[in-house]
């Protein structure tokens, strides 16, 4: 029996490439306004607000990062 493989080269068009580098600067725009909106909230709240969250005002970059990145 004989077997046919064959392949095809997919050409990826400048218009796919461009669309897909604005979904990733889409992306890491919405990922910035969470971490912005997120230190903004976080900033307004007093220290007892805080602490009833377990975040101390040192924390606040962090627990926004994490929150935007997941890092």
């Amino acid at each position: 029996m004989a077997y046919v493989n064959s392949s095809r080269a997919v050409s990826v068009s400048f218009g796919d490439r461009l669309a897909a580098v604005a979904s990733v600067i889409r992306a890491a725009v919405q990922r910035r306004r969470v971490y912005q909106q997120t230190i903004s909230e976080l900033r307004a709240l007093s220290d007892r607000d805080l602490a009833d969250l377990g975040i101390h005002r040192s924390l606040i970059a962090t627990v926004a990062r994490e929150a935007a990145y997941g890092k």
